[in-house]
């Protein structure tokens, strides 16, 4: 996931190559970009803040984020369904 710190709003913005854009409202400081990021995962996903984490990437733009109990597709077709109803 390629995460833009200090935007508007945070949002899922797409595609990106083979993964996923955001943009969060949060600044890279003190890990708050992070947490704001895993948050609007966990609620676009509709899972439990907890279930939600960034694993790799913590002071990068680009992060590998783990989501407990969905499989990867089930991940894709969510962010995909997010995207088209927003």
């Amino acid at each position: 996931m390629t995460v833009s710190p200090g935007a508007a709003r945070s949002e899922l913005v797409g595609r990106h190559g083979s993964g996923w854009k955001a943009r969060i409202a949060a600044p890279p400081q003190r890990g708050r970009a992070n947490r704001a990021l895993e948050e609007l995962l966990a609620a676009t996903l509709d899972v439990r803040r907890e279930h939600v984490a960034v694993v790799a990437g913590a002071g990068s733009r680009r992060k590998v984020v783990e989501v407990e109990g969905l499989e990867a597709p089930e991940v894709v077709r969510r962010l995909e369904a997010a995207l088209t109803a927003g």
